[in-house]
């Protein structure tokens, strides 16, 4: 039996995976989500959860989650990856003002807390489409959220984000699939940028864990038999 393991986004958790990843599948918290703490930089970070997951025939993340998916790929823990909502990596002239843009929410954090943040975070244009997410799922994934650890949060940010990820566009290969909300344009963009196959999932913005989970269940298990 393959052994896969899926890695949540930025303020997520392993039980946004329930209803998606089968029972026998290895889901952990990332560092400074209940994973212990943020570690100095992105690669003693990416070298803590290669340890947390061992062996794996490959591997499934979201965002944030995706990023480290390729990392894991890129460093040759993972064999496969199946990347949801990922962006790969960044020009170095980019990486100046994505620093200061995730220094900006850090301090946010730190100084008005978990539920300030949400907050603003949850009413940024990339997550718009999540209205139409019943109420009552929203706001369990948002209690979930307000049990995070502010201060890891904002290490996240500053040492996990985009700035300081290497860039791993020239990774994506074969060896990925990518899938990405429909209704995701930036995301779309980008994925349709790379070359690995795209499945478009229908109904969806940026987050098809929260946004259309049988349907992103169902493409997950596509993607692991093309790949």
């Amino acid at each position: 039996m393959s052994r896969v393991a899926y890695l949540h986004g930025f303020l997520g958790h392993p039980t946004v995976w329930d209803g998606i990843a089968p029972p026998e599948a290895l889901t952990i918290a990332l560092p400074g989500h209940g994973g212990g703490p943020v570690r100095a930089t992105w690669d003693a970070n990416l070298e803590r959860i290669a340890e947390m997951l061992g062996a794996c025939d490959a591997v499934v993340g979201y965002s944030l989650g995706a990023r480290v998916a390729l990392g894991l790929v890129a460093a040759g823990v993972a064999p496969r990856a199946v990347l949801i909502s990922v962006n790969p990596g960044i020009d170095e002239h980019e990486r100046p003002l994505r620093r200061a843009n995730d220094a900006v929410w850090a301090r946010m954090l730190r100084e008005r807390g978990v539920p300030a943040f949400l907050d603003a975070w949850e009413a940024q244009p990339l997550f718009a489409t999540q209205a139409n997410v019943p109420v009552d799922v929203r706001e369990a994934r948002r209690a979930r959220r307000l049990g995070l650890d502010r201060e890891q949060l904002a290490r996240s940010l500053e040492v996990m984000g985009l700035a300081e990820m290497p860039d791993y566009r020239g990774v994506v290969d074969a060896r990925c699939a990518l899938l990405v909300g429909a209704d995701d344009a930036k995301f779309v963009a980008i994925a349709e940028a790379l070359p690995a196959p795209v499945e478009h999932i229908a109904g969806s913005g940026h987050d098809p864990t929260l946004e259309q989970p049988a349907a992103l269940a169902a493409a997950i298990a596509r993607a692991l038999a093309r790949l």
